[in-house]
């Protein structure tokens, strides 16, 4: 197989923080890999931008955020994730800037990861053109991991808060063309399925009859051709860095 792709070594792997914009982004793919490692016994932590406030039409962005908190609290229950904190950054007007940075730094600091696992920030994905919010996110983690590993930039995380400088091993971003796969047959993939079908009244405030299963089984199944390995029949494609 002339564009196999080795599976990303997770065997060391004991803290993952992963980051998005919105409630809903893990459970596109995502929560696979946090289901295979929460049943791992790695610590899982997610990491909204935003509470989505602005993502459905016909709802209020009071009552949707706190509807969809409930969903995304609902969602990481299913893939065995305790620990979900929702920032309050503007849904819809995302911005990579120093505030969005810092912010995510300091939750790398509290929570010392070895992995971050993030969105692409690429433009142009699979699907068509890439949310604005998903490139500020992905783009504004990708520089906070260095952020966070620096003791000279944002000094008022250590100073004032006693947050000392931590670098994760690898960053991790799904998504976009993947360099490495993350096996997720089996019951991290029905894992994954109940989290995103938790997100039940954003997904019917979408509209449209979607198809949680066969979206999510689709797409791992389709990464998966790329594995030399047989007994991998689902897969989450990653691009992996090593910082």
């Amino acid at each position: 197989m002339t564009d196999a792709l080795d599976l990303f070594d997770d065997s060391e792997i004991r803290r993952v923080l992963c980051i998005v914009a919105h409630p809903d982004d893990m459970e596109y793919g995502g929560s696979a890999a946090a289901a295979r490692w929460s049943a791992r016994g790695v610590e899982v932590s997610y990491l909204l931008l935003t509470a989505g406030e602005a993502g459905m039409r016909n709802v209020k962005p009071l009552e949707a955020s706190a509807l969809r908190a409930e969903e995304q609290r609902a969602a990481c229950a299913e893939v065995g994730v305790d620990e979900l904190e929702i920032l309050r950054f503007p849904d819809g007007m995302l911005q990579p800037d120093l505030a969005l940075r810092e912010a995510i730094a300091r939750r790398i600091r509290q929570t010392r990861p070895d992995v971050v696992l993030t969105q692409t920030w690429s433009l142009e994905v699979s699907w068509g053109l890439n949310h604005a919010d998903h490139r500020a996110a992905g783009l504004a983690a990708a520089d906070a991991v260095r952020d966070a590993d620096n003791p000279w930039v944002f000094r008022r995380l250590a100073e004032d808060e006693g947050l000392e400088a931590w670098g994760a091993d690898w960053l991790l971003t799904f998504g976009d063309a993947p360099t490495h796969l993350i096996d997720v047959t089996g019951e991290p993939l029905e894992r994954a399925v109940a989290s995103l079908e938790a997100h039940k009244q954003y997904l019917a405030a979408l509209g449209g009859d979607f198809d949680a299963r066969g979206m999510l089984e689709g797409m791992t199944s389709a990464a998966a051709q790329r594995s030399s390995d047989p007994a991998v029949t689902h897969a989450l494609g990653v691009a992996a860095h090593r910082m």
